[in-house]
């Protein structure tokens, strides 16, 4: 029913096999429901005289129709009269044709109007198509020419394939011969030819190769006389194609000769001659361009072996005799050598439908005795002006011309071409290849008369269709007057390529072989290929019949939505379908099959749309409208409890799913579905659910959650559903309770708050550091660094008690969980008490007992343990509270031990030895909650509460400028409970599942997490874990959660974050003179307000631990790093964000000096100095030149200075690109923009403003070494070797086109032929 046809058309449209049916709606009063009308059928008599009024059609008013099968039969198109005039021929020709009936082939494809089958059943004209495969339209051109070949065709059928000499899949005669035999008698509009390349050795990604299709016909051709040696057609394609013609050179003065005898497969016919823009006008203009010969004077002489001297020859090719399937390739495609690029040439040559050979052919050479032994006399044949027009690839010098040798039904005999008379070389056009496009790329397709009823015929892939002569003619190219102004372009890219023609004959023209002349092998091909299609055939009926549907699940035991396709034969039950999808869904071991049922479901909306009751008899393809390729609904195994019953769903209906609130408790309960109709009023719901959840009424309270955060309160009882914004699936939260909450204000009230947490809260599971396998010598009791602490050992508490008197894990959490809880109990109590509230805060944690010694597994060979006595360092040496020594060591371990744990010289956190211990931190953990309340009384009120942690203009810390930790402000909703992770996890993981409000600040959040980690926030960091287990560290404290959703991964590694002014930066080595000179060497913390020296300073212990670096201060320096670059060099006193920009994720280089630092001044410039020695071909290594100011003469006299090259010696230029700017050093001395006019360094073209700029210089005095090619090639070769190693100038090479092979045993790793 998918097509809606007009009235007036019916007439014109001529059908068999089918039936039209008149659908018309029932009555309006007929219809016991206004929201569902269905379609009576009326069949109708397409033979009958009435008119469309008397067949119950309704004037002005819809009518549709639905073409059905008639007896079980598909509808078909009749064949019109063949004779039909032009325009219908036009309408059948399945393209490309250009607009207006012009030619075969263009860029535009017209469009056709087919029939019910059309896609399925073969074309009217009774050939099969073949099926493009994404670029493979070449290939369909020549195998339907060689199809449509009757000397070929049969040829190919009386050969026989052995199975066991063969692989039927490598075999190229064999696949070949299947798809000839599906080609004769398959009943598809087209067949895949995946087979045929499949045995040139091809994979899928030879498909989306276009080649040529004279490069391919040749190339086929070689494989199969490779593939048929020692058979009877070992020959065939030399008997069929191949011709011969003389190339020779003549003395003009004596008369001497020299000639030799070549074969040819195809003639290439120049369209427009070299240096000509006139082209050809016709193929047999070419062709006697092709033999007219070149006379050779002046320099280009011929040496005459009988002169014995240069003497004036004429030169030129001469047809011997022509093969009995002559090919004409017309070369299109040239070269531009003005663009130097390749082009098509669409200039327009004719080409007859009968072409007389007769003309081109050598009497003298026919009658000549030389011409019968075709041997090569030995002459020296220079220069061969026609070489490159030539197919030589079935060259045989040495061959012996025997004739062509055809086959008739008689026999074979072998005809001598000096026996053939002029008047029996007419050929006949039977194959146009035509192509549309351009150089870069087009479409083939071909035009083939057949010879059974000399009809022609456009085979376009999978299209094939009748055309006429006048197409043909079309194809010839250029442009006409009458089409247009904008025609010309349009078509001219369109034409014909290759010609095929076959001798007349009627003697020797074969005919295609009938069904009863098979050989028997090939019988047998046909038969078992029809079984093979029958067999197809079958399975495309059945999934034709076949409903496929998405299927979805909610698995009772894992509560996990599982979704599937559900493929059902339409004629199938219900019942049956339940069977299926129970299989499908591997509940058999789960729950009885009659506790599960299919419903009718929209997986978008989560939505029960109707159940099937009284329908398990009915066939699915009724129940589901129908076999479509798509449905706008899904369907949903429903499952149920033995002692439940089902729930009748009835279109409709609205889905909601009710969430019972308990206020005491502050839960929220998992939701129970209910159906109700949109018209009924609140107070009609209210009493609906408090039948289902068996809650009063009277004081129930409905919140509607429209959208994320989005809660109304139901309170007008006369309104109805669809009035509140009610829809197909709802959700809502209902409470019935007699508190005082019930009277405040919704915004105040504690349910609004209860559902705006749960609203917020998301489900985390956070990965904890990996446990040290050793024993815990030390346990660790902290506090909060507080704004209030003066004293540091004041502030660290000594857990007292023998060993085994310490708490557990558990109770440590439990602890703090009352704690939290009175916390919360205490601000509501203590009113507006801010300062109490904090001090409770800062004092929280102060007696949570928790392990510090915990190590990555993929720390330090060493084995070094977390666990470190921080001291406090001298107070003599902080400069400010942020500043202070430490000697805890750093690994450079960047998994869970991070690079800089534990040690920081700008923290105010201390951390304090405790009593030893031994306390596993995670191995114990039980169900633990901390919960916090969200509500204080500075925020009481507010229908929003966020976490107030304050922008930071620089980096993120999680202190506040007064000190104050900005967890302390606020604590929102935190419960954390054990996890049971999946296997392969590692031993020592321990997983957590989180419960957090995700508008609560990352700094909050770590706070949260202290007792769990065991270490203080400041002391490890939290990596959120992507797709494919890609992690990144979240490093904005003052940004909240939003951005995670349910069920994200966390992990955490120990390691010291950063604090409020602190950067992490990365440092490099910077290794001028090496093959790389940027190497990683660890990650560091930069403060602002720390100096370059300072930075040093930390970095030494570092450099000495991880890098294995042994350094003094004023031995190496800083500079900026820019990508690669070197750039500015770090002056000891600078100081961080006043002298020197700095930044998150900053990379600096770390430069070893060899000397004392000559950089004192921020005046003065270092440059890169490179010495290039033209006489040697080298360059030599880097040396650093410092200026002190930016003058050219200076450059000059410091370069003087290092390599004694007098100074008005001197010629320098900049380098170019990324450092080190490499260059070849055979490019070098002439590529450089050497000896500048420029008196400073600052100005064009130089604009060397800043250091690390690359100076190469010379001494113009010293001469160029002269290489031999030779040397020139070898040092090319090792130039291109070291360039692509270091990645610098590598040359572009544009992509080459893939060359066409065709692989004899089906592989592309073994020999392949040769072309």
């Amino acid at each position: 029913m998918e097509p809606l046809i007009w009235c007036g058309e019916m007439e014109s449209i001529l059908l068999i096999c089918a039936e039209w049916i008149l659908l018309r709606k029932p009555s309006p009063f007929s219809c016991p429901s206004p929201c569902i009308q269905t379609l009576t059928e009326a069949p109708l008599d397409h033979t009958s005289d009435k008119s469309l009024l008397d067949a119950n059609f309704e004037p002005g008013k819809k009518n549709f129709l639905h073409l059905t099968d008639k007896d079980g039969e598909q509808p078909q198109m009749l064949l019109e009269d063949s004779s039909a005039g032009e325009d219908s021929v036009h309408d059948r020709f399945i393209g490309p044709l250009p607009r207006e009936g012009s030619v075969g082939s263009t860029s535009d494809y017209v469009s056709q109007s087919y029939s019910y089958s059309s896609i399925l059943n073969k074309s009217e004209t009774g050939y099969v198509g073949l099926v493009n495969q994404a670029m493979t339209c070449y290939l369909n051109s020549l195998l339907q020419t060689l199809f449509m070949t009757p000397e070929f065709r049969n040829a190919l059928y009386k050969w026989e394939f052995e199975e066991s000499e063969e692989d039927p899949v490598t075999s190229i005669p064999y696949q070949l011969q299947r798809l000839f035999v599906l080609l004769q008698t398959s009943k598809k509009r087209a067949i895949e030819t995946t087979d045929v390349t499949r045995s040139f050795g091809w994979d899928s990604s030879e498909a989306w190769q276009q080649h040529d299709v004279q490069e391919l016909c040749r190339v086929m051709f070689d494989a199969l006389e490779q593939k048929w040696k020692q058979t009877e057609q070992a020959d065939l394609i030399n008997e069929l194609y191949q011709g011969k013609l003389k190339d020779y050179v003549r003395c003009l003065e004596c008369g001497y000769e020299g000639w030799r005898i070549d074969t040819y497969l195809d003639i290439p016919l120049v369209i427009r001659p070299y240096g000509s823009s006139q082209a050809f006008a016709s193929v047999e203009e070419a062709l006697h361009a092709f033999i007219q010969p070149e006379i050779l004077d002046g320099p280009n002489q011929y040496f005459c072996e009988r002169c014995k001297k240069k003497c004036d020859a004429r030169k030129g090719l001469r047809f011997l005799h022509f093969p009995y399937l002559l090919t004409l390739q017309l070369k299109r495609f040239d070269f531009d050598y003005t663009t130097m690029h390749r082009i098509k040439l669409n200039d327009r040559m004719t080409f007859p439908e009968e072409l007389d050979m007769s003309t081109f052919i050598d009497v003298e050479d026919e009658k000549s005795p030389q011409t019968e032994s075709c041997t090569d006399s030995g002459a020296e044949n220079e220069g061969s002006c026609h070489s490159d027009q030539m197919s030589n690839d079935f060259s045989n010098d040495d061959g012996v011309d025997e004739g062509i040798c055809l086959e008739t039904n008689s026999g074979t005999e072998k005809i001598s071409k000096s026996g053939l008379e002029k008047n029996s070389l007419i050929y006949e056009l039977f194959s146009v290849m035509v192509h549309s496009g351009s150089a870069a790329g087009g479409h083939y397709y071909a035009c083939i008369k057949s010879f059974s009823d000399e009809q022609w015929y456009s085979f376009n892939d999978q299209h094939v269709s009748r055309i006429t002569q006048e197409d043909i003619k079309k194809t010839h190219g250029g442009s006409s007057g009458s089409r247009g102004y904008y025609s010309s372009a349009f078509a001219s890219s369109t034409n014909a390529y290759m010609l095929i023609y076959r001798l007349k004959d009627p003697a020797r023209n074969a005919k295609f072989l009938e069904v009863d002349e098979y050989p028997e092998h090939i019988k047998n091909l046909v038969q078992k290929e029809r079984e093979l299609e029958e067999q197809e055939k079958r399975q495309r009926e059945i999934e034709r019949n076949t409903c496929k549907i998405k299927l979805f699940c909610l698995h009772p035991a894992k509560q996990v939505m599982m979704e599937n396709k559900l493929e059902v034969h339409k004629d199938k039950t219900l019942k049956e379908a339940v069977e299926m999808a129970y299989k499908m869904m591997d509940l058999e071991e789960v729950i009885p099959l009659d506790c599960c049922r299919l419903v009718k479901y929209d997986e978008f909306h989560d939505y029960l749309e109707r159940s099937y009751e009284g329908e398990e008899d009915t066939p699915m393809g009724l129940l589901l409208g129908g076999v479509k390729s798509t449905y706008m609904f899904d369907l949903l195994l429903e499952t149920r409890k033995p002692d439940q019953v089902f729930q009748s769903y009835k279109p409709g209906e609205v889905m909601v799913k009710v969430h019972v609130v308990d206020l005491k408790a502050e839960s929220v309960a998992a939701p129970i579905t209910v159906r109700a109709y949109l018209n009924q009023t609140v107070t009609e719901f209210k009493q609906l659910i408090s039948k289902a959840i068996h809650l009063p009424a009277e004081t129930m309270r409905i919140v509607l959650e429209r959208c994320y955060n989005d809660l109304r309160l139901l309170s007008v009882p006369s309104k109805t559903l669809k009035a509140e914004g009610f829809f197909r699936s709802n959700k809502v939260f209902v409470e019935s309770s007699e508190t005082l909450d019930y009277q405040m204000a919704f915004a105040d009230s504690h349910l609004w708050k209860l559902l705006d947490r749960h609203a917020n809260t998301i489900r985390l599971f956070v990965l904890l550091p990996e446990q040290s396998p050793g024993s815990y010598s030390k346990r660790t009791a902290y506090q909060k660094a507080g704004g209030d602490s003066g004293n540091v050992d004041d502030d660290c508490e000594r857990v007292k008690g023998p060993v085994g008197s310490l708490k557990s894990v558990e109770a440590i959490l439990e602890e703090s969980t009352e704690k939290l809880k009175s916390l919360s109990l205490q601000q509501q109590q203590d009113g507006d008490n801010g300062d109490s509230s904090k001090s409770t805060e800062t004092s929280d944690f102060e007696n949570i007992e928790s392990p510090l010694n915990e190590r990555d597994s993929s720390a330090s060979v060493d084995n070094r343990e977390l666990e470190q006595h921080i001291q406090t360092s001298d107070p003599e040496n902080f400069q400010s509270e942020e500043r202070s020594d430490s000697d805890v060591n750093n690994d450079r371990s960047t998994s869970s031990v991070d690079s800089d744990i534990l040690s920081s010289s700008h923290s105010s956190d201390t951390l304090c030895n405790a009593d030893n211990a031994q306390i596993p931190l995670a191995n114990g953990l039980d169900s633990h909650s901390i919960t916090s309340s969200r509500r204080t009384k500075a925020n009481e009120g507010k229908k929003e509460t966020w976490d107030t942690a304050e922008e930071d203009s620089g980096t993120d810390s999680e202190y506040d400028e007064s000190g104050k930790s900005r967890g302390e402000m606020q604590y929102m909703y935190f419960k954390a409970e054990p996890y049971a992770a999946d296997e392969g996890s590692g031993e020592g993981h321990k997983w957590m599942m989180v419960h957090v409000d995700k508008r609560i600040t990352l700094a909050a959040f770590k706070q949260h997490l202290e007792p769990f980690v065991g270490v203080l926030s400041s002391h490890f960091k939290v990596f959120r874990v992507y797709a494919s287990n890609q992690e990144f560290e979240s490093v904005r404290l003052n940004e909240t959660l939003s951005s995670f959703s349910d069920d994200n991964k966390i992990t955490i590694r120990l390691g010291r974050a950063l604090k409020k002014g602190e950067y992490r930066v990365k440092v490099y080595q910077l290794l001028v003179n090496e093959q790389e000179p940027c190497k990683f060497l660890l990650d560091a913390v930069f403060a602002k307000g720390m100096t370059v020296r300072q930075s040093k300073e930390e970095l030494i212990p570092q450099l000495r631990e991880q890098c294995g670096l042994e350094l003094s201060i004023d031995r190496f320096r800083l500079r900026k790093k820019t990508w690669k670059n070197p750039g500015t060099v770090f002056l000891d006193y600078h100081i961080y964000e006043e002298d020197i920009n700095i930044s998150s994720n900053w990379e600096v280089f770390l430069e070893v000096l060899d000397g004392v630092e000559k950089m004192k001044s921020m005046s003065q410039l270092a440059v890169l100095s490179r010495r290039w020695k033209p006489s040697e071909m080298k360059l030599d290594p880097f040396q650093e030149v410092v200026l002190e100011s930016s003058s050219v003469d200076e450059l000059r006299e410091k370069l003087s200075e290092i390599s004694g090259i007098p100074l008005e010696d001197i010629e320098f230029a900049k380098g170019r690109g990324t450092f080190p700017c490499d260059i070849s050093v055979l490019d070098i001395h002439q590529d450089l923009d050497w000896n500048p006019k420029v008196s400073t360094l600052n100005v064009w073209p130089l604009y060397i403003c800043d250091d690390g700029a690359v100076i190469f210089y010379r001494d113009k005095t010293e001469e160029l070494m002269e290489l031999t090619d030779e040397q020139r090639n070898e040092l090319m070769k090792k130039e291109s070797s070291r360039l692509q190693k270091t990645g610098h100038r590598v040359t572009y090479s544009p992509r080459k086109e893939k060359a066409l092979k065709i692989y004899l045993d089906g592989a592309p790793n073994k020999d392949l032929t040769q072309d």
